[in-house]
């Protein structure tokens, strides 16, 4: 089960001091248009280049409720400074999609409505009806903040034919059969691998190290980075690096070269966006590759949770109207227009009984969801995932100590989160 790790509300920021003369101002979609019913314009805020994909499902809305919305998409590089923007002068939206690890930080600045309310009182929006990892991301301190709308996790991506070579036809159920059949692989020849390390995703390490039964940071705001569990996790993904089974390094090359042809990486984490790729990219691989949960850890073959939830500002004029608007946008027939736009998965549990999500690779990524979780949900979580890659880089590819580089990470860990 899912564990709703409380937001860790540290010192006082200019995010949050500059809020304090924000609050109360309307949203810049406010009430321009206003009646007594409440306004005939929503602005909402997208994520992404994200208008011609979110367009039908607003248009859907308007002709049913002849509610215009205001819709801008701003790019993920200027996400965050816009939003802080907004926090500093109070003309932020009514909906705003908010990625969940920026959820915490938003949330301690009160940019973020509370709408425990609209979630105890609408069934159509039950924290039940959502992939728990989700849901999480959007509860602090017992109070809901936004709903969940699109939903990723992690499986593991494999050629079935050349892992049948090495004995495992339906890939790797366990982590001494990943090594196993990577360090195999990796046997074919120079410059052949079995398994990529991803030492650009910050949630790489961190994800197998709770496979190994550890916590990132704990509940009471101990980071435990350097205690065995996690360093253990660290050894295991070195020791590919060590056989020669990884590449520790970008090999700048397509998928139609790494997974597709020879194979020279025939093994690999992703999310479900790699299903489009591959099959856009690579012409020669049909029918001899599949994906599957993640290979089963000392303790778990937990997943990372990832996606994106729909808040209302807390300076929107609107909030019953931005709710309505919610509800649409997660409803069943809206997320299955926005799946036909983008692939996104659903968040929504229900909509996994639809057509699409029945395709088997597809519904891999549904089953590996109900053993998924988020990362911790800390106002500092951009820094320390920076800083951890930049230790997992000194480790994977400059061969620092294991130990002493995690020491030395769990430090400065300590004194973000402090």
């Amino acid at each position: 089960m899912v564990k709703m790790n409380k937001l860790v509300f540290g010192t006082a920021s200019l995010l949050s001091m500059s809020l304090l003369a924000a609050c109360g101002n309307g949203g810049d979609g406010g009430d321009e248009g206003a009646s007594e019913g409440g306004s005939d314009t929503l602005s909402v805020w997208v994520m992404g280049d994200g208008n011609e994909s979110v367009q039908p499902i607003f248009d859907a809305y308007t002709e049913e409720t002849g509610v215009e919305v205001n819709l801008q998409s701003i790019p993920w590089s200027a996400v965050h400074d816009r939003l802080l923007t907004a926090v500093a002068s109070g003309e932020g939206p009514d909906v705003v999609q908010m990625g969940s690890t920026y959820m915490a930080e938003f949330v301690d600045a009160g940019a973020l409505m509370d709408i425990s309310e609209y979630i105890e009182s609408e069934e159509a929006l039950s924290p039940d009806n959502f992939f728990e990892g989700n849901v999480a991301t959007t509860m602090f301190e017992d109070n809901y903040y936004a709903v969940p709308w699109y939903t990723e996790t992690r499986a593991l991506y494999y050629r079935t034919d050349l892992l049948e070579e090495v004995g495992y036809p339906e890939g790797p159920s366990t982590w001494d059969e990943l090594y196993d059949a990577a360090v195999q692989l990796s046997e074919r020849g120079d410059n052949m691998y079995g398994f990529d390390i991803n030492l650009q995703e910050q949630t790489f390490g961190p994800m197998f190290a709770m496979q190994n039964g550890s916590e990132v940071i704990t509940e009471d705001n101990t980071a435990v980075m350097n205690e065995p569990e996690f360093v253990e996790a660290i050894e295991y993904l070195h020791s590919f690096a060590e056989a020669g089974a990884s590449p520790m390094q970008d090999l700048g090359i397509e998928i139609s070269q790494s997974f597709g042809g020879e194979g020279i990486v025939p093994m690999f984490i992703s999310g479900p966006w790699s299903i489009t790729a591959i099959e856009d990219q690579t012409t020669d691989i049909e029918g001899e590759w599949d994906i599957r949960t993640l290979p089963e850890g000392p303790v778990s073959n937990v997943s990372n949770t990832g996606g994106a939830n729909l808040a209302v500002w807390e300076g929107s004029d609107n909030p019953d109207q931005a709710i309505d608007l919610i509800e649409h946008i997660v409803s069943t027939e809206s997320l299955l227009t926005y799946y036909d736009t983008t692939s996104s998965l659903p968040a929504l549990m229900s909509a996994w009984e639809e057509e699409p999500f029945q395709d088997e690779k597809v519904a891999v990524f549904g089953e590996q969801l109900e053993n998924s979780e988020h990362m911790p949900l800390i106002v500092g979580w951009d820094r320390v995932s920076q800083a951890y890659l930049s230790s997992f880089e000194q480790i994977m590819v400059g061969g620092s100590d294991i130990q002493e580089t995690l020491d030395n990470l769990n430090q400065e860990v300590q004194s973000i989160i402090e």
